[in-house]
């Protein structure tokens, strides 16, 4: 009896053990976490921490929360215990940053979207295609379960073209019924230099289930192939889709144009640049606006040394191409009657700072065309990596009624 014995006093000194430093370890590795929603990334190895912390800030509060009540219990059991009370009383306090944000920059954008699509911009959506809007700008259950996606029809892998020998593909996304559908054309990100049409394939499928064919394309990548070849791609793309859109089924008069970060600097240089396929609206995800302002005045921290990506992408530094670099930058292409655009930045954004979406929204607004700019104050750049974020529920919220209203009205007018 006596090995039995004392395989239970080592089981129940293990327990014990581990319920001592559990609570801790929980404080430390919460403020360890928490720190990221206010810390910006120093390197591209940190980056991540930097951009996931705000948008997992649910499960960052219920941790905290857990460690706090955990530490309260044995508070009179060292002074461990106290540092670990402190501990998780800052990194609860910041978890909740975003949270607590978060009705104030919900109103900022109901207000803004109202106020330049109309108050009742969707009254001329069909009742079924309203139902299937997201109800609420976001849903905690969302933020723990997941964002719910329906089946569709995806083809992947569809070679468009053979630059250089470079195969360039696209993915199609579709709903499950056949029909006529508005189309939304996606270019990823990825600094001109790396990504694929297989990124962001979440977002791709729920609006696939929406009631859009969703179009995600390739371009080649720098330092090999710099700029025009990208935007070469980009339009080699749409004019594919326009010659397969019966195929596809597709509505080739209701095209929307969408980009993250360096696809949605070409969507904007396509799409503001007298297209040869009609764009209806375009959706722009913390693009690069000017590049020639954006050389001289990078971003503090710089994880990315946007200079050099800068560099790769055009061959050389604004001095030696300046002319270029005014081509390459969106800014220099606004003009009257440009298609209606969604600007979407990250208030805490360390690579698209998010000042140069408001220059390109003064200049679209002092030029009389339609531009909508939704800035969340505590998000970094590619926030909608972390799809069931508190960022991007909020900006899907509010992308998916921008485009409702611009390719699914029934009494629409592009200007």
């Amino acid at each position: 009896m006596r090995p039995k014995n004392n395989r239970k006093k080592l089981v129940l000194l293990a327990g014990f053990l581990v319920s001592l430093f559990i609570p801790p370890f929980l404080s430390a590795v919460g403020l360890f976490l928490s720190l990221w929603t206010i810390v910006p990334a120093p390197t591209l190895f940190l980056f991540p921490l930097a951009v996931g912390a705000p948008e997992i800030s649910p499960w960052l509060v219920a941790m905290n929360a857990i460690a706090l009540l955990l530490t309260i219990f044995r508070l009179q059991q060292g002074w461990i215990y106290n540092t670990s009370l402190v501990c998780s009383l800052i990194a609860l306090i910041l978890s909740l940053l975003p949270l607590l944000q978060f009705p104030a920059a919900n109103a900022r954008m109901a207000a803004e979207v109202q106020s330049v699509l109309g108050g009742d911009y969707l009254a001329a959506i069909p009742q079924v295609e309203q139902a299937q809007l997201r109800p609420q700008p976001f849903i905690l259950t969302d933020a723990f379960r997941g964002i719910p996606l329906r089946e569709v029809r995806t083809s992947d892998g569809v070679v468009f073209a053979n630059p250089d020998g470079v195969q360039l593909k696209l993915n199609i996304y579709r709903p499950m019924q056949t029909g006529k559908y508005p189309a939304i054309v996606i270019l990823y990100g990825g600094a001109w230099q790396r990504g694929s049409p297989n990124s962001d394939r979440e977002f791709s499928r729920y609006m696939a289930a929406q009631g859009y064919c969703v179009v995600a394309i390739d371009y080649r990548h720098a330092p090999k192939y710099r700029f025009p070849a990208q935007l070469e791609d980009v339009e080699t793309a749409l004019s594919y889709i326009q010659t397969h859109a019966n195929e596809w089924e597709i509505d080739i008069n209701r095209i929307a144009l969408m980009g993250r970060s360096a696809g949605a600097h070409l969507a904007l240089l396509y799409a503001y640049n007298s297209p040869t396929v009609p764009i209806r609206a375009v959706v722009n995800y913390y693009g690069p606006i000017n590049l020639l302002r954006g050389y001289y005045d990078p971003p503090f921290p710089d994880p990315i040394n946007v200079r050099a990506i800068l560099r790769a992408f055009l061959g050389g530094t604004p001095d030696e191409l300046t002319e270029l670099y005014r081509q390459a930058s969106p800014i220099n292409y606004v003009k009257p009657n440009l298609p209606p655009s969604l600007l979407v930045y990250a208030g805490r954004d360390h690579i698209v700072e998010a000042k140069f979406g408001r220059y390109l929204y003064e200049q679209l607004c002092a030029t009389g065309n339609r531009a909508i700019m939704l800035e969340i104050p505590w998000a970094e750049h590619a926030f909608d990596a972390v799809f069931n974020g508190v960022s991007n529920q909020l900006a899907l919220y509010y992308t998916e009624r921008f485009l409702a209203h611009t390719l699914k009205s029934s009494d629409y007018q592009p200007k």
